[in-house]
């Protein structure tokens, strides 16, 4: 059960997860939908994740894992960026791996921690 204040900063929202691992992605989907969330997807690829984009209007804040069987995942945060749709990048990678363009996006731990995140996407 999330706390009260994650709880509360994930109620109602709308948050696309990208993730390609099944048993990860479907954690993090219960522990979003526990805490109140509506979860897009989750889709396990760029290309899934970029037609989904390209049909879905409403998304309060996306997840990224960063390496999807081997592709980087720099072209859906790209799209989330022009979007202005507020993103965590989930990953085992430091921050100094990350390419520079992708520095300043809040990184997340994986598995993904709901508390920090609600902190870095909603605060």
């Amino acid at each position: 059960m999330p706390d009260p204040l994650t709880a509360s900063a994930l109620r109602g929202r709308r948050i696309l997860v990208v993730e390609d691992e099944y048993m990860m992605a479907e954690d993090l989907r219960c522990d979003l939908e526990e805490a109140g969330a509506q979860v897009i997807g989750p889709v396990p690829s760029v290309a899934d994740a970029l037609r989904l984009l390209a049909t879905e209007m409403s998304i309060d804040a996306a997840i990224l894992d960063v390496n999807l069987r081997g592709e980087k995942a720099y072209p859906v945060a790209d799209v989330l960026r022009e979007r202005t749709i507020p993103f965590v990048l989930a990953t085992g990678y430091e921050q100094w791996a990350l390419p520079e363009a992708y520095k300043d996006v809040p990184r997340c731990d994986k598995p993904v921690d709901l508390r920090h995140l609600a902190l870095v996407l909603f605060n």
